[in-house]
């Protein structure tokens, strides 16, 4: 029996899975135009299939101006013609299904694109109609000032002139991120309404869940006020805490809990929940949302200290609230854990060990398309930049979305693409020695570590050595040494200073970089150790 059998029969299958982050522009081109489709997914899943992973996340595909790559969403239930079709969408749903693969899908429902049908109404209805209602649209404080001083993430005030220039219209709509992306008003219960049938609408389709974009973010605090500060919303919008964590956005997911499990089997719910753990955690009681993102681990740096005290944060929110942390180091939104490391062979060496440190860890985790090919960061030209926060804040997310090197060879944009077309974010020169076809052929890669991992991990589940829900004891030894004893068997231990250390007695399963010839762990390397009980 394998270990996703194991999982599935023994709690709920999202506890322990392991899901592979998709950003479809970068991930296969599969009609060559140079950005990445539903076709390229579909002839690329058994590859996903072949890690060992238990389903895959996508990130928007739905119809958008493309804006924000996606997340400027001008329909909820479509597929974007730039990406194919609805029938290609059923028929990836089906393959990957019948690989074993779960799929799990973005929805946005704090912002939708300035282009959807329903802002287009709202602003041409103009001032106290119905159709404004759905969005936040204010009058200014004064003449020429917006309502209030709230700032977007991407730069600049939050707010925009529904009309500008016209002298019979002078309000003002909010939008947390680009102006091409206002807020939905959710203390309109037609908001609510709306989005329960978008849920139902891929529910339906046999999507297994969804995840939730920013989360925390969808009510803002009543009445509007200005923020302590005019400084740029940043860190997950809590620099402004007017429209984060606000109380009445958990009896959403409530009722979105109440929907998922009417169905069978029951649909997942994971969210961006970009807060410190201990309100995090609140948003994954057990009727609310099934996951939350530990989103402090993606922001760690190469410290033990630092992981220890994240780490006993996150034990201490899941002792609190029931359900287990969901791990990721790297995501599309920041910078590639190589880079973030430190660079070069030494990033490289602590990105392996941070990648089988967290498939080590009880509850679920999450792998980011090319985190198993150790890709690094990618300083993209300037001209060739893509992300509205580079336009309005100087700040640009395109070095992690590069598209994925398949191939050794530089043609196709190293096997990205079916066609000639350039890729929509460029490749660099050497991109091919990180590819694929490369990690394949070496036997000590990134790759095969991965799938050695995920091989074991099933294998500790199936033994109950391993279970969803086990404690994590953290601590930091001499020298730089973390460990994380898990559950009555298993630790963890990454060398994290610069000499190599002694390991605690017991059986090494697996290491991310050769043991000593004196049987000690290198520095910036990771082992799982089977612990020796008496």
């Amino acid at each position: 029996m394998t270990g996703s059998a194991v999982r599935g029969q023994r709690t709920g299958w999202w506890q322990d899975a392991v899901i592979y982050q998709v950003y479809p522009r970068s991930f296969a081109d599969g009609n060559g135009d140079g950005v990445g489709d539903l076709a390229g997914l579909l002839e690329r899943l058994p590859y996903i299939a072949s890690l060992g992973v238990d389903g895959i996340w996508m990130t928007p595909f739905q119809p958008s101006p493309q804006v924000d790559q996606g997340y400027d969403v001008s329909d909820y239930c479509g597929v974007d013609p730039l990406f194919g079709t609805m029938e290609q969408f059923d028929g990836l749903l089906e393959a990957a299904h019948a690989l074993g693969l779960r799929v799990l899908l973005d929805v946005v429902p704090n912002h939708c694109s300035s282009e959807h049908p329903l802002f287009q109404a709202a602003v041409a209805a103009g001032p106290g109609s119905p159709e404004r209602a759905m969005f936040h649209f204010e009058t200014g404080n004064d003449a020429g000032a917006p309502p209030n001083n709230w700032q977007s993430v991407f730069g600049g005030r939050a707010w925009s002139r529904a009309n500008p220039g016209s002298e019979t219209d002078q309000e003002w709509y909010l939008h947390l991120f680009s102006p091409e992306q206002p807020d939905w008003n959710w203390r309109n219960p037609a908001v609510g309404d709306y989005f329960e049938a978008v849920l139902r609408f891929w529910f339906d389709k046999g999507v297994d869940g969804l995840r939730i974009d920013v989360a925390h973010a969808l009510f803002k605090a009543d009445g509007l006020p200005d923020a302590a500060g005019t400084d740029a919303v940043v860190d997950g919008l809590r620099s402004n805490p007017q429209v984060s964590d606000q109380e009445d956005v958990h009896e959403v997911y409530r009722r979105w809990r109440r929907l998922a499990e009417t169905y069978t089997p029951e649909r997942i719910l994971v969210g961006e929940v970009n807060l410190a753990p201990d309100r995090a955690a609140r948003y994954t009681r057990q009727d609310e949302m099934h996951q939350a993102f530990a989103y402090a681990f993606v922001k760690l740096g190469w410290d033990a200290a630092a992981w220890a005290a994240v780490g006993t944060e996150l034990e201490a929110a899941r002792r609190a609230h029931g359900a287990p942390p969901t791990w990721a180091l790297e995501n599309h939104d920041v910078p590639r854990s190589v880079t973030r490391f430190g660079g070069g062979e030494r990033g490289i060496r602590r990105a392996r060990a941070g990648l089988l440190a967290i498939l080590g860890l009880p509850g679920g985790a999450y792998i980011y398309q090319g985190q198993e090919l150790n890709l690094p960061d990618v300083e993209v030209p300037l001209h060739a930049r893509a992300d509205p926060m580079w336009a309005r804040g100087g700040v640009s997310r395109d070095g992690a979305r590069v598209p994925l090197p398949w191939t050794t060879a530089p043609g196709n944009a190293y096997g990205f693409s079916a066609g000639t077309a350039a890729p929509w974010l460029p490749t660099p020169p050497a991109w091919g020695s990180l590819s694929v076809e490369a990690h394949r052929k070496d036997p000590d890669s990134t790759l095969h570590l991965v799938t050695d991992a995920l091989r074991l991990r099933g294998q500790l589940l199936e033994k109950e050595i391993f279970a969803p829900g086990d404690a994590c004891e953290w601590r930091v030894g001499e020298h730089g040494l973390l460990l994380c004893a898990r559950g009555q068997q298993f630790l963890l231990a990454v060398s994290m200073g610069d000499e190599p250390v002694p390991l605690l007695d017991g059986t090494v399963l697996l290491a991310s970089s050769p043991l000593t010839p004196e049987g000690l762990l290198p520095p910036d390397g990771a082992a799982w150790i089977l612990v020796d009980r008496p």
